[in-house]
């Protein structure tokens, strides 16, 4: 029988994979725009394949939440005990912080390449915030607050029902579980990048935005961190409740069905015991049973 991980390693595989998950995503989105520009596939399938990785490489250990709606969701519903929970949310946003810091201080600068110019793909945002802002209001256009809530909600919800669907109720994931995730954050991504920037994850969005505040963004993305705590909790609220609900059912039609179960055997052996107690008066009154007791 496999041993179960501690609480301690639990916690510090969520530390370790919120980094490498947070570290490659601002990569891809900074790094790899710079060279293959803002391309929505690029994007899509590079999100898809580092959630997958790093869900792959430390599902074994803590089931690979590494986002705090993920992790929310499974303390509502049982599968994460709340201290290890609590603790997990608290070193997810840590992890991405570090990784957001080391990406500051890797990525060079200059006149021409600003850390704003870093900083504007991989920022997580609304409105004037939002990444394809300049070429929307050009058109005269604009993503509000409205569809921000809408899609990052939206792909929050896709995102916390897969894992729930692929962590069982002892918190172990199975083997689906990062193929899975991988393709529930390519959904999201394509889903919100043009709206939002993809968050997805409120760990995520929270390490970058520390550091591009001051950076000369049309925003301060810690103003509009809020959206993305707030859809992720939704999100992560909604779902276990739909999974509450539905055990709930289950578990009412089954104390139904085992109820209507008991009260027909009760009645079968009412009857048995009736017909027992009948043949057992007509053979005492000397006739036998199944004759009408006259005398040829």
């Amino acid at each position: 029988m496999r041993r179960e991980p501690s609480t301690a390693l639990r916690v510090l595989a969520e530390l370790a994979g919120s980094f490498l998950l947070c570290l490659g995503i601002y990569a891809f989105y900074t790094v790899g725009t710079a060279i293959f520009g803002l391309d929505m596939a690029y994007l899509t399938l590079s999100t898809a394949l580092i959630y997958a990785t790093v869900t792959l490489l430390f599902s074994p250990i803590s089931g690979a939440q590494l986002n705090p709606a993920v992790t929310l969701a499974a303390m509502l519903t049982g599968r994460t005990r709340p201290v290890t929970g609590i603790l997990s949310i608290i070193v997810q946003v840590i992890g991405a912080i570090g990784a957001a810091a080391s990406l500051k201080f890797l990525l060079p600068t200059s006149d021409t390449i600003t850390n704003k110019v870093w900083m504007t793909p991989v920022t997580n945002g609304f409105g004037k915030g939002a990444v394809f802002n300049t070429t929307l209001t050009s058109v005269g256009i604009t993503f509000g607050t409205t569809l921000a809530i809408v899609v990052e909600l939206a792909a929050g919800i896709i995102i916390v029902a897969t894992a729930m669907r692929t962590i069982g109720r002892d918190g172990r994931a199975d083997a689906l579980h990062a193929p899975a995730m991988g393709l529930a954050y390519g959904v999201g991504a394509a889903m919100a990048y043009p709206v939002t920037g993809a968050g997805l994850n409120p760990a995520r969005s929270t390490g970058i935005a520390l550091f591009a505040r001051n950076q000369g963004l049309a925003v301060d993305p810690l103003q509009q961190l809020w959206l993305f705590w707030v859809c992720s909790a939704l999100a992560a609220a909604i779902v276990a409740f739909v999974m509450i609900a539905m055990q709930m059912s289950r578990e009412a039609a089954d104390r139904k069905a085992k109820r209507l179960a008991q009260e027909a055997k009760r009645h079968a052996n009412a009857d048995a015991a009736a017909d027992g107690i009948s043949a057992a008066g007509t053979r005492a009154s000397g006739v036998e049973p199944g004759t009408s007791g006259a005398i040829v």
